[in-house]
């Protein structure tokens, strides 16, 4: 499941179990090339919850979780970051880091 949300919404996620956060600009190339490996990896992975935030509109958060640029993905677990990929990635790369956040 992909959601966009906002710096609020994260705020009130209840941060259990894994998850995927990726932010991104609505003017970046590879970011919108990441956005078609992430839709195909949400197809065989539907139950697994992606984020998106959009880095431009949520800049206290951006800073608190000190990402410095798009895109950018941060994998929690737990509420807990475990692992963080900046730039865009092939989709098996991503899909081994979820499934290192799933056993």
């Amino acid at each position: 499941m992909i959601s966009e949300i906002s710096q609020q919404e994260f705020n009130g996620l209840a941060h259990s179990g894994p998850a995927l956060v990726e932010f991104y600009s609505k003017t970046c190339g590879p970011c919108k090339m990441l956005s078609f490996v992430l839709r195909e990896i949400d197809k065989t992975m539907p139950d697994f919850p992606i984020y998106q935030i959009d880095f431009d509109a949520n800049q206290e958060l951006k800073e608190r979780l000190g990402v410095k640029g798009f895109p950018t993905m941060i994998f929690f677990r737990d509420g807990n970051e475990v692992e963080r990929m900046e730039g865009l990635k092939q989709k098996p790369a991503i899909v081994k880091a979820i499934e290192g956040l799933i056993v």
